[in-house]
């Protein structure tokens, strides 16, 4: 098991070290859609490449970052339902829902759009938009995302394991709706409290 958690800890590393790399796109894509804001309203000019190429930094942070968002145990879930359960019968949820879903839908996803990306490189295929971009970096994006939420599901499933026999610490302790709650409403009366006494 110490040799599955080491792989573990280095796929975490690398989802990490993506997962804050690709946030940076979510600026250049409110810089691209900016400035071809401008240019038209300014110069009338606008392309279809433009507004793609936002398309491309949107889909490429969402899908890059998905794995990210596993690893910090942010995807959405019915909590209300969830949070009631105790943490054993959690994990329990969490790790069958992973063997049983997210592995098989992302494996599918691979397989799926493996041989569209290899179709779009040698056609060169184009988007049919009036000047728009090649289709292959898209399906690339795609591809990578869903490869890289497969292999961070496998490292959830070995710390999973190991948590649920008491090798390693949870890295997500329970807490209960109402504890959340009453978490967040603390961090904002906190917040409100730091206020200047002339903005309150």
């Amino acid at each position: 098991m110490g040799g599955l958690l080491a792989i573990s800890r280095g796929i975490d590393r690398m989802t990490t070290a993506i997962g804050r790399s690709v946030a940076w796109l979510i600026l250049l894509a409110i810089l691209v859609s900016a400035i071809n804001a401008i240019v038209r309203k300014i110069f009338s000019i606008s392309s279809n490449a433009w507004l793609e190429l936002q398309w491309y930094l949107f889909g490429a942070a969402f899908m890059l970052a998905s794995a990210y968002t596993l690893l910090q145990n942010e995807h959405i879930r019915i909590d209300v339902i969830y949070g009631r359960w105790s943490r054993r019968a959690q994990h329990w949820i969490d790790l069958i829902g992973t063997l049983l879903f997210l592995l098989p839908f992302t494996a599918l996803m691979i397989w799926v759009v493996t041989p569209k990306l290899i179709e779009n490189i040698v056609e060169n295929e184009i988007s049919m938009n009036a000047g728009g971009l090649l289709i292959w970096p898209a399906r690339a994006i795609l591809l990578a995302g869903f490869v890289l939420l497969f292999i961070q599901g496998l490292s959830e499933i070995v710390k999973k394991v190991a948590v649920m026999r008491g090798l390693i610490d949870d890295p997500h302790p329970h807490t209960s709706p109402h504890d959340s709650a009453l978490h967040e409403a603390e961090l904002m009366a906190k917040g409100f409290d730091d206020l200047p006494e002339d903005r309150k």
